[in-house]
């Protein structure tokens, strides 16, 4: 029984746990990036001032910054393995997904602020960085795991790049085989 139930942990860590961790930590670093642009930005002084200085507007800024920061932790750490070498499809497909994200928040934003007429920091935080966020997250770990970063997708180049550096790493070369990996290295790109 005991070795089936640790099979079953190994197996649920390496599958999922290991992915929600790390997401978890570069989330974190995102999340801190998204609050500090958003309440800097955002002013209640009632009058005056750009869009940007609303809540919406600060929003919009503040996810588009910790986007970009989520998707250097995330392809560099969190799903390194599965990351491509067509980094633009890979940016595009991350931005399409956090833009989902973003609506929700904004969505649940927009109806405290709005429809329910709270207009508090506070209020606009809760329903913006608590609610909004938490919605959000859950919808994009589901589709950077298993569309963005998905097993499906992944074109080796992680495989590729350490196969090149163990060969020229072996005490006792194989000058034909890092040759070889050199070569398909540099027409794969």
């Amino acid at each position: 029984m005991l070795p089936r139930l640790l099979s079953l942990v190994k197996v649920v860590y390496s599958t999922l746990l290991r992915y929600l961790l790390k997401f978890g930590v570069v989330g974190l670093i995102g999340y801190v990036v998204d609050v500090g642009i958003f309440n800097v930005l955002w002013r209640n002084d009632g009058e005056g001032g750009n869009f940007f200085q609303g809540p919406i507007g600060a929003k919009i800024v503040s996810v588009a910054v910790a986007t970009l920061v989520n998707w250097v932790g995330n392809r560099y750490w969190t799903f390194r393995e599965n990351r491509r070498r067509n980094f633009v499809l890979e940016l595009l497909e991350f931005a399409i997904v956090s833009v989902l994200g973003l609506l929700v928040g904004l969505a649940c934003l927009w109806l405290s602020h709005y429809v329910f007429g709270l207009h508090s920091r506070l209020a606009d935080n809760i329903s913006s960085n608590v609610i909004g966020l938490g919605l959000g997250t859950v919808l994009r770990f589901a589709l950077y795991r298993y569309w963005v970063y998905g097993l499906h997708r992944k074109d080796g180049l992680t495989a590729r790049q350490n196969r090149v550096e163990a060969a020229t790493l072996v005490l006792f070369q194989d000058e034909a085989l890092v040759n070889r990996e050199t070569a398909e290295e540099q027409t794969s790109r």
